[in-house]
C-alpha cells in the first residue's frame, strides 16, 4: 500500500487545495512553526482549507531546540497551534542537519545523544497531549544522530530523493523536493505513505477525533486557555490586563523568562478567568463575519477586534473564532 502525499509550508504560498486534492493528492503535512512558538504564516489557511475539503492532514515543527526542556516548549508551541484543527495524520518533530549548526552556533555541542533527547522530549510531550508522534529526518542524518531505536519507539518520516524506495522501515518516505502538483505554484515536496495513519488514530482514539466527519457549527468551551498571536507594539502586561489575567500567569504557562522580552508573530497561551462565559464558533463554508456576529448577538467590529481579524472579508472554513 502507498498513499500519495505533499509537505508544504508558506514557501509554497497560496495553495488552491481544491486543486491539489483533485489531482489525486491523498493526503497532506503542514508545516506549523519551527522553534520557540514561531507559527507558520500559512499553516492556520492551509488547515482551515484542508479541513473544509476533507483532505486529511497531520502537522510537522521544525527543531532548533538544543535542550530537552526547549523541544518541550517547542511541543507546546506545536500544540497551540495546532488546537482546532482536523489532524488524521501524526504531529512530527522535524529535525535536521540545519537543527545541529543552529545548536552549534549557540556554543552547544550537538551529539547523537543530545539529538535523541530532543527528539524523544518534543514526542513525548506530543503523546501525553493525546496526539500520535512521529519524526522526520534524512538518511544521512539519521545513521548520524538517531539511529533506529528511535524509529521502533515512534513513528518515522523519511526523507532520500530517489527514485526507488531502499527499504528503510518508515511510515511515510518523502521522495522528492522537485515535485510539480496542480493547484501549487513551484516546487513541492512528494511523499508516499506506507500506513493507514487515518485508521491507526481514529481506532486508538488519538488526535482528539470524535469521529465526526466535520465540526461542531454550536459555540463551544475552550478548556484550558485561548491562544493569541502577539502584535507590534503589545507588552506582556498589556494582554495580561486585556485578558483579565496576570503577567506571572502569562508568563508560568508560556515558559516566558523575561516578560519584557515578547515577539511579534509568537503564539501565546492565555489563561481564561474563570469568570467570564467565553464562547466559541468554528467558520463553516459560506459564512460570513457579519452573519456570525449577527447570529450571536455581537458586532463585526467586536469579532475582528477579539480574533485579530484584519480583513473581515477573509475568513477561512474550518478556522474556531472566540464570540465573546
Amino acid at each position: 500500500m502507498s498513499i500519495k502525499g505533499i509537505d508544504v509550508s508558506y514557501h509554497q504560498g497560496e495553495i488552491d487545495w481544491e486543486r491539489v486534492k483533485a489531482s489525486g493528492c491523498q493526503f497532506a503535512m503542514l508545516r506549523a512553526g519551527y522553534g520557540n512558538n514561531t507559527v507558520d504564516a500559512q499553516f492556520r489557511r492551509n488547515a482551515a482549507e484542508c479541513n473544509r475539503i476533507g483532505l486529511p492532514i497531520g502537522a510537522y515543527w521544525f527543531c532548533y531546540a538544543y535542550s530537552a526542556e526547549k523541544a518541550v516548549r517547542e511541543a507546546d508551541g506545536c500544540l497551540s497551534a495546532i488546537s482546532g484543527y482536523r489532524l488524521d495524520y501524526p504531529v512530527c518533530y522535524d529535525i535536521e542537519q540545519a537543527s545541529a549548526d543552529y545548536a552549534e552556533k549557540q556554543g552547544v555541542t550537538f551529539t547523537p545523544d543530545l539529538a535523541k533527547s530532543l527528539v524523544k522530549s518534543f514526542c513525548d510531550r506530543i503523546e501525553a497531549r493525546g496526539y500520535y508522534a512521529m519524526f522526520y529526518s534524512n538518511r544521512s542524518f539519521f545513521n548520524t544522530y538517531l539511529g533506529t531505536s528511535l524509529a521502533k519507539r515512534y513513528a518515522f518520516w523519511y526523507a532520500r530523493y530517489t527514485d526507488k524506495f531502499d527499504g528503510t522501515d518508515c511510515g511515510i518516505w518523502q521522495y522528492s523536493s522537485s515535485g510539480s502538483v496542480p493547484g501549487i505554484s513551484g516546487n513541492v515536496d512528494l511523499d508516499l505513505g506506507y500506513v493507514d495513519y487515518p485508521s491507526v488514530i481514529k481506532k486508538a482514539g488519538l488526535n482528539h477525533l470524535s469521529g465526526a466527519p466535520s465540526p461542531d457549527p454550536s459555540p463551544e468551551p475552550q478548556p484550558q486557555y485561548i491562544t493569541y498571536v502577539i502584535q507590534s507594539g503589545d507588552t506582556l502586561s498589556g494582554i495580561a490586563k486585556r485578558y483579565g489575567t496576570t503577567t506571572s500567569a502569562l508568563s508560568s504557562l508560556n515558559g516566558i523568562s523575561d516578560p519584557d522580552r515578547i515577539y511579534a508573530g509568537n503564539t501565546l497561551k492565555v489563561p481564561e478567568n474563570g469568570t467570564s462565559a467565553a464562547q466559541y464558533y468554528t467558520i463553516r463554508s459560506g459564512d460570513t463575519l457579519s452573519e456570525i456576529a449577527q447570529r450571536y448577538g455581537t458586532t463585526v467590529s467586536a469579532l475582528a477586534r477579539l480574533n485579530d481579524i484584519s480583513d473581515p472579508d477573509r475568513i477561512y472554513a474550518g478556522t474556531r473564532i472566540r464570540i465573546r
